[in-house]
């Protein structure tokens, strides 16, 4: 099915900005809708953001503004940009097609706290 490797993940402050990267080892993302998912502490893992392989863009209310998602298909990676980062934000983030029915990754964490 291929491997999806996350990272970028960190500890930064409210308000703080991190770039997520998610690559691919096989042209599979280029052929999907990928998404970025997140996992908190108790809590089911849920979408955030979405990307075709065309470009179009959706995200869930409580990031839409706030972070960016983007895809470059030559290098089968998708990225998630965020910006005013929140406390809330704190989970393992994750990418996926839509559905993801691809093998899950590690994850890479995210914290947010100052």
């Amino acid at each position: 099915q291929g491997q999806l490797v996350e990272s970028g993940g960190g500890l930064v402050r409210p308000g703080g900005s991190l770039r997520l990267s998610c690559a691919a080892s096989e042209r599979i993302a280029s052929g999907n809708v990928m998404g970025w998912y997140r996992q908190a502490p108790g809590k089911q893992r849920e979408l955030i953001a979405s990307i075709t392989r065309r470009g179009l863009t959706n995200y869930q209310d409580s990031v839409k503004g706030r972070f960016a998602i983007s895809r470059d298909n030559a290098k089968d990676t998708v990225y998630l940009q965020m910006n005013s980062l929140k406390p809330e934000d704190t989970a393992v983030y994750y990418c996926n097609g839509l559905p993801p029915l691809l093998d899950w990754g590690q994850g890479t964490q995210v914290t947010v706290s100052s």
